[in-house]
C-alpha cells in the first residue's frame, strides 16, 4: 500500500516507491466513476433464523436455545467480478436469528487487479484476498478516534514488513528496535490516517500476501487493501467490537 507520504515539517509530498507487497499505489488522482461492467455488487449474508411456528415464550426458549451468533458483527465486501476494482461494503449485526443491515451499501475500492480467487492471493499481485477473516488491531497516524479495538498510533519509525524473506514478514515493526525487511511499507502516510488490520495470512506464510488493511480511500484502487472514504470508515471502525467477534467476508458475488 505505498501511498503518498504525508508532508511533515513543511516538506512537500513524496511518492513512496511501489513495491511488491502491501497496498502499493501510484500518485493519487481524483476518483472516477465505476466503469461499465465494474459497478459495485450488492451482497447479503445468508439468514438462518428459526422456523416460524408461533409458540408460548417458555416453549420457544426450550425448543430454540439462544442464537450462538447473537450480537455478532459481519462486514461484507462484494465485487461483481474478479477483475472489478470497485466493490460494495455493507455491515450487519446478528439479531433475532437473522443478519440486519447497520451500514451501507457503500462503494469501496479494492485491489488494482480485483479479487484473487480463494487461496490464490500472492505477494505483489495487486489483488485483494477472497475469504472470511477476523480483525487485528486498529491503527492510524491520527489519535484514537474512539474505537473499541486496541489502537496503535503510527510514527515515522513504524513500518509494515512486506518482505517474504524477512523473519518479521506481515508484521508491524518499530524500526528503532528491529529490521522491517527490504523496502518496508511506511505506516506514517495519509492513507493510514485510520485503519484496521484484516487478519489475512495470520500465519505469516512467506509469499501469500501481507499488509491487508481496511483504511482511508485516497481516490484510487489499492494493491490488496479495502478502502472507504474517511467518514464512512470511521463509522465502521467505531462500531466494530472485539467482544462481538466481528468478521469481514470478501469476494465476488
Amino acid at each position: 500500500m505505498k501511498l503518498w507520504q504525508r508532508a511533515r515539517g513543511g516538506l512537500a509530498l513524496l511518492a513512496a516507491a511501489a513495491l511488491a507487497g502491501g497496498c502499493a499505489h501510484g500518485p493519487a488522482r481524483p476518483a472516477s466513476p465505476a466503469p461499465a461492467g465494474d459497478a459495485p455488487a450488492a451482497a447479503t449474508p445468508s439468514t438462518a433464523g428459526p422456523a416460524g411456528a408461533t409458540v408460548a415464550p417458555s416453549v420457544a426458549r426450550a425448543a430454540h436455545p439462544a442464537d450462538p451468533l447473537a450480537g455478532r458483527q459481519l462486514v461484507t465486501v462484494a465485487a461483481a467480478s474478479y477483475g472489478a476494482t470497485y466493490a460494495t461494503l455493507t455491515a450487519y449485526r446478528r439479531s433475532a436469528g437473522r443478519w440486519r443491515r447497520v451500514f451501507g451499501p457503500w462503494t469501496a475500492r479494492i485491489g488494482r487487479n480485483g479479487f484473487a480467487p480463494p487461496g490464490r492471493k500472492r505477494e505483489g499481485d495487486g489483488r485483494t484476498p477472497s475469504g472470511t477473516f477476523g480483525f487485528g488491531f486498529f491503527f492510524g497516524v491520527l489519535p484514537d478516534p474512539g474505537v473499541r479495538f486496541r489502537y496503535r498510533q503510527s510514527r515515522p519509525y513504524d513500518f509494515w514488513d512486506d518482505d517474504p524473506a524477512s523473519p518479521r514478514y506481515n508484521e508491524w515493526v518499530d524500526q528503532r528496535r528491529a529490521d522491517p525487511g527490504l523496502s518496508p511499507e511506511p505506516m506514517d502516510v495519509s492513507g493510514y490516517d485510520y485503519g484496521a488490520v484484516i487478519a489475512y495470512n495470520a500465519a505469516r506464510t512467506p509469499g501469500l500476501g501481507s499488509g491487508i488493511f481496511l483504511h482511508v480511500n485516497i481516490g484510487i484502487a489499492t494493491a490488496g487493501c479495502v478502502t472507504l472514504p474517511m467518514d464512512e470508515l470511521l463509522q465502521v471502525l467505531r462500531w466494530l467490537d472485539p467482544a462481538r467477534s466481528p468478521r469481514i467476508k470478501m469476494g465476488v458475488g
